[in-house]
């Protein structure tokens, strides 16, 4: 039985959907999410996945937009300064990578 409901599949166009497990790609899929997905998807998120793992999440990974992140920074009550892609260094590098 698949895991993850078919309306997800749009968010992880670039993995091997069918083979995503909610216990074990658990900060990947709240990340995709909350970078790229609607208002279905994340209400899906939070019926899946504790506040704390999403904040968890929010706040170590990097593949997150300010944008994003500034916005489930509000929602979730999490300080700006917990979260890693708004920090400098962070910035930075996304700069470096891509300089336009």
């Amino acid at each position: 039985m698949r895991e993850l409901p078919c309306f997800l599949k749009r968010y992880f166009w670039d993995v091997d959907f069918p083979k995503l497990q909610k216990n074990f790609h658990t900060q990947f899929i709240i990340e995709r999410i909350l970078e790229y997905g609607n208002e279905k998807a994340a209400k899906w998120l939070f019926q899946h996945f504790t506040r704390s793992e999403i904040r968890r999440t929010l706040t170590k990974r990097r593949n997150i937009s300010p944008l994003s992140a500034n916005y489930w920074s509000l929602i979730l009550k999490v300080s700006k300064n917990q979260i890693s892609c708004l920090q400098k260094q962070s910035q930075k590098k996304l700069q470096e990578t891509w300089p336009y």
